[in-house]
């Protein structure tokens, strides 16, 4: 800073205040930036997501099957809520981890699998009903998509035969569908009960490719968890994790 006679110069004193005017300018310049910034660079993660599950499911597929909770629907905490909450009522807690560790087990084999490693007495038919009242009067009509994997599903209807296979209960997975805007894309629907063992067992997506004809090798399976790899994997089929988005 030039200083006369240890004053500051009318000349300088311009200098300064313009200098600070550009300052502020130039904040506000930066936080629109970092705002845009952060706004497109949000919006080309998705598109990354959804550009990468194209690309890994690029090939001579004839059906794309579709597991449906933690796969097209973000609901797994939920799911996770609704067993505990159900759970509470008969005096039963146990670690939540069990639920995605399980995930795509039909909900009565889960049930039997508490019990087994909490000693526990819960009856799985009933538990299962109850399990799904609570979560149909607190979560199903706020369930949100896991949106790169509906927009998969979207684009690629009309193109490949489309299945949904699931381990959960067909009424709550039929409204689940239809609260993502997707149920009328869905061609082939599988759930708990339709076939005598579900995931890991590959009878789901076999089933799911018999009522399709479409052979097993022709169908890419997409998922979220382990036991659904192991069934589409049982069943002679290729798979996606979505939420890895990894090739198998």
């Amino acid at each position: 800073m030039l200083l006369v006679h240890g004053s500051i110069t009318n000349g300088t004193k311009a200098l300064f205040y313009e200098a600070l005017h550009c300052s502020d300018a130039m904040t506000r310049v930066s936080n629109v930036f970092n705002s845009t910034f952060e706004e497109k660079f949000k919006i080309n993660m998705e598109q990354s997501n959804f550009e990468k599950l194209c690309a890994l499911t690029e090939g001579d597929y004839q059906a794309f099957l579709y597991d449906c909770d933690g796969t097209l629907a973000d609901n797994m905490a939920a799911h996770t809520e609704s067993y505990l909450d159900a759970a509470k009522e008969h005096n039963v807690v146990f670690d939540p981890a069990i639920i995605n560790e399980l995930a795509g087990w039909p909900i009565a084999n889960v049930v039997e699998e508490i019990n087994s490693r909490y000693n526990s007495s819960l009856v799985p038919t009933a538990f299962k009903a109850r399990k799904a009242e609570i979560f149909a009067a607190k979560y199903l009509e706020k369930i949100q998509p896991v949106d790169y994997v509906v927009e998969h599903l979207k684009a690629n209807a009309g193109k490949v035969r489309i299945a949904v296979v699931s381990g959960g209960d067909t009424d709550a997975i039929e409204r689940t569908l239809e609260v993502l805007g997707i149920r009328d894309l869905v061609e082939v629907l599988v759930c708990a009960g339709d076939t005598e063992r579900g995931k890991p067992f590959p009878d789901p997506f076999l089933r799911a490719a018999e009522l399709l004809g479409v052979a097993p090798d022709k169908c890419l399976v997409f998922e979220d968890g382990v036991p659904g790899v192991q069934a589409a994997e049982a069943a002679g089929m290729h798979w996606v994790r979505v939420d890895l988005l990894e090739f198998g």
